[in-house]
Order: C-alpha cells, then sequence, then structure tokens
C-alpha cells in the first residue's frame, strides 16, 4: 500500500479544490496496480463492455484533456482527440489495443498538464471552448468541482471492476 495525502485541512481553496482532485486521481493509478494486460482490458460488466479498467482511465484521460484544454483554454480540436462526427460515442474507451501502463503515463502527464494550465488562473476564470458559446459557460471552480467529482465516480468503478477481477479491495493508508 502506498500512504497518501489528503488536502490540508486549513488550505485555501485552490490548494483544497486541486487537493482533493489530485487524491482521486491517485487512486486510479493505484487502482490498476499490478493488473496483467488481460486483467486490464478484461470485460466484466456485460451491460457496459466498455467499462474495462483500461477503458476507464483512457476515459478519464480525454476527460482531462477535454475539461481543461478544450473547454477552459479554448485550445481548437485539431484532431488530436478520439472523438469524430459520427464516430463511436466513448470511442475514448476503445483501447483493447494499448498498454495500461501506456495509458497510466497518457493519464498522469495530462493531470500534470491540466494542473500546469490552471496554475495561473483565477478560480472565477469562465472557459473559453466551444461549450461556453452554447449557453453560460463555466467557471474553472466549477469545472474543478465537475472534475472531482467525475475522477471519484469512476474511482469507485475502477474499485468495483478490481474487486471483481482478482478480489482485490481498499486503497490505502490516509495521511
Amino acid at each position: 500500500m502506498t500512504d497518501v495525502q489528503r488536502p490540508p485541512l486549513t488550505g485555501d481553496e485552490r490548494t483544497q479544490l486541486i487537493g482533493w482532485l489530485d487524491l482521486q486521481r491517485s487512486f486510479v493509478r493505484m487502482k490498476c496496480a499490478g493488473l496483467s494486460e488481460e486483467d486490464a482490458h478484461r470485460k466484466v460488466v456485460p451491460t457496459s463492455p466498455l467499462m474495462t479498467p483500461a477503458g476507464l482511465v483512457a476515459h478519464l484521460r480525454w476527460n482531462e484533456y477535454s475539461w481543461f484544454q478544450l473547454n477552459v483554454m479554448g485550445v481548437p480540436d485539431t484532431g488530436q482527440t478520439p472523438w469524430a462526427e459520427g464516430g463511436h460515442p466513448d470511442a475514448e474507451m476503445l483501447v483493447d489495443d494499448v498498454p495500461i501502463a501506456q495509458l497510466l503515463d497518457e493519464y498522469d502527464a495530462e493531470c500534470a498538464r491540466s494542473n500546469e494550465t490552471i496554475a495561473g488562473l483565477s478560480l472565477d476564470t469562465v472557459e473559453q471552448g466551444p461549450y461556453a458559446g452554447k449557453g453560460e459557460a463555466a467557471s474553472l471552480r466549477y469545472v474543478l468541482c465537475h472534475m472531482i467529482e467525475e475522477t471519484a465516480r469512476h474511482v469507485g468503478h475502477l474499485d468495483i471492476i478490481r474487486e471483481l477481477i482478482d478480489g482485490a479491495t481498499g486503497y490505502t493508508k490516509l495521511g
């Protein structure tokens, strides 16, 4: 087990939000630790065959990119994302041929990039991307809260899937 730290009890709002998001992000790698390639791509939820550890890691990676790069910063999608008009709505989860180590490294890199991207932004910064023009734009504060929720929800999925695969349960000692 790995020791991970919760955000400080008296940290400011930014420290709390990023700290809680980083904590949830750390659980993604932790829940995938020691999985074989076969198990990382194993389909154990019959009604959701794309919900594998590998598929969830890829999904979370592209959510990081979508929310922080495309939406908050307004970086144009020049074809680098897995989504295409008329394509599969969950194309980011179609990763049967991608090693779990690669997916985890890409996720970690995207999380670091997200943190770098927002480091100098006010929590009141509003998104500049394509969704900003389709109604009320979200603040960075909202996006961080959403990403905590999104990541924690999928960490819960990883927890259940991991237990179904090999019986492994739990997380770690929290400081």
